[in-house]
């Protein structure tokens, strides 16, 4: 079993949709579909949705709210965050190694929190 999408709420629908443009792209994510409350990303279908809404409740460290996206390449997890810091997101764990990992494989990745609050990670594993 595979997780189809994700749906992140936002208060601003023209800010996000730059915003996630900026970092899904260096993770080989385009936008895909364009609805007037909604904006789909994904490679060959929509994967990531960000969803209007009114009154989202505030994204926050305790909410618990995260989603990881896998990348191709340490560099690639640079250029996510570089991205989401140049265009609104802010920081919440610099490219890096993790003391956590699949197996053998060396954890590289790096966190943001999106104009709204959400938590998006890019993440790539090393060899030993």
């Amino acid at each position: 079993m595979a997780i189809d999408h994700v749906s992140l709420a936002v208060r601003d629908l023209d800010r996000s949709a730059a915003f996630y443009e900026a970092v899904l792209a260096p993770l080989g994510y385009a936008r895909l579909v364009t609805r007037e409350r909604t904006i789909g990303f994904g490679k060959t279908h929509a994967e990531i949705w960000i969803n209007l809404r009114d009154n989202p409740p505030p994204a926050h460290a305790d909410s618990g709210a995260h989603v990881a996206l896998r990348a191709r390449s340490p560099e690639a997890v640079q250029a996510f965050h570089a991205a989401a810091l140049a265009h609104g997101g802010t920081d919440d764990g610099a490219p890096g190694r993790r003391p956590y990992g699949a197996g053998p494989n060396i954890y590289y990745a790096a966190f943001v929190r999106d104009p709204d609050g959400n938590r998006i990670e890019a993440v790539t594993f090393l060899p030993p």
